[in-house]
């Protein structure tokens, strides 16, 4: 900085005060303070005018401008910061002058304002880097991004700078001292610090994979989590589950554990549905030449029984089969047929995704009947509207098994009653 100082008289107080016959450290002392109001009070003035004239112009610029970046920065106070720094910078150069009776205080006023210079730097910095998170957040290509840890790690990064610089200009060491003093407590900082980092290597692995966005609905059943992201930073994932309760978890946890994204499901544009009927096995029979001219008459079946007949006509003859008793050869069943019903009712369901997987099929049988499962997506995502779809599927399948001549399985009453004492007691 240029070190030459104003061409004007500092003692004009002084001497006057000399001319009133006041001694010359009391004379001193008020033309020092004198001096130090006048800066002040001229300081103020240039402050407000230099404000009022940048934030006019500033604020005519946001109004015609259709970003909302500049609207963030008068947010944040970029003016407020940036206007004191030329008068901080006149201070500085004015202070040697104003203290010229006092020259043993000069170092100590100009480290103080050489501080706050620093600090307000970081101050204008902060706000600027604030102001662009909020304005990428309006972004669509960002609005998923963990935009806010990038932030917090600018800030660390920031107030790491001007402590080094601040220590520097307090104790008059260099930089490179302080980082040598720093490296024999580092493993004191790793500790202090060890979450931070950890979230600092996780949100770059999490960003970098793309693991996870905001608004993503993930699942991590070990914390209870279930429901949407709605903030990623440095440290911590906050996810608010379906129930509106708030879940926070550190984000080096989406790293060391498992955790499910539902968000495929969402971009591939299908929700999966599987869930099984269980048909009381003493219902499953044979049918006969009567049945299948009955089931001939339910229209999704009759080009499939039609072309099963025939087939199995065929091979009969073929074979020379037996057909007094319905064991002999190949037959048709009551569940099979309903099988194939529930895989060409959901062919021309308009709910179900055509082009991802669809299957009936049958699961092993147990002591609980013997489940027929159908295995298919949805084509709307949505919760409540896939509940629908799932509920209205279903609702009609339980009602049309009884044209087949089967029964749903389930516990007798009797059975029922004695399974609920039993949990009571």
């Amino acid at each position: 900085m240029n070190t030459t100082l104003p061409p004007f008289d500092n003692h004009f107080v002084y001497k006057l005060l000399i001319k009133e016959g006041v001694s010359s450290v009391i004379a001193s002392w008020l033309n020092t303070l004198i001096l130090f109001v006048l800066l002040l009070i001229a300081g103020f003035i240039f402050y407000k005018i230099l404000y009022k004239l940048l934030s006019t112009t500033l604020g005519k610029l946001a109004t015609r401008t259709s970003g909302q970046f500049d609207d963030y920065l008068i947010q944040y106070n970029v003016l407020k910061y940036f206007t004191q720094l030329p008068l901080l910078i006149i201070i500085i150069w004015l202070i040697p002058w104003i203290l010229s009776d006092f020259s043993g205080y000069i170092s100590f006023f100009l480290v103080s304002a050489d501080i706050y210079m620093i600090l307000l730097a970081i101050w204008l910095i902060r706000s600027f880097l604030f102001a662009g998170r909020d304005y990428l957040k309006t972004r669509e290509a960002f609005k998923d991004k963990p935009v806010e840890s990038f932030v917090q790690v600018g800030m660390i990064v920031l107030y790491f700078i001007g402590a080094l610089l601040i220590f520097s200009r307090i104790t008059g060491r260099s930089i490179l001292a302080f980082l040598t003093a720093m490296g024999a407590a580092s493993a004191v900082l790793l500790l202090i610090f060890k979450d931070t980092l950890l979230g600092f290597v996780a949100s770059i692995q999490v960003s970098a994979n793309d693991m996870v966005r905001i608004g993503d609905w993930i699942t991590l059943d070990k914390y209870g989590a279930d429901g949407d992201v709605i903030e990623i930073n440095l440290t911590t994932v906050k996810i608010q589950n379906f129930d509106k309760t708030i879940t926070t978890i550190p984000t080096y946890y989406l790293i060391s554990d498992s955790f499910r994204n539902w968000r495929g499901m969402q971009q591939e544009g299908g929700r999966r549905i599987k869930r099984a009927i269980n048909i009381k096995l003493s219902s499953i029979r044979y049918l006969t030449s009567e049945d299948i001219k009955r089931m001939k008459q339910i229209q999704l079946l009759e080009r499939y029984i039609e072309k099963m007949e025939l087939q199995i006509h065929q091979y009969n003859n073929a074979s020379s089969i037996d057909k007094s008793l319905l064991i002999n050869g190949r037959n048709l069943t009551n569940v099979g047929v309903f099988r194939k019903y529930i895989e060409v009712y959901l062919e021309q369901h308009p709910s179900i995704h055509k082009e991802l997987t669809m299957m009936v099929r049958q699961l092993p049988p147990s002591e609980k009947g013997m489940p027929i499962e159908l295995y298919a997506f949805t084509n709307d995502v949505e919760w409540i509207n896939y509940e629908h779809i799932m509920a209205d599927i279903f609702d009609h399948l339980l009602a049309a098994v009884n044209y087949f001549d089967l029964e749903i399985f389930e516990f007798p009453s009797s059975a029922a009653n004695t399974f609920i004492t039993d949990i009571v007691m």
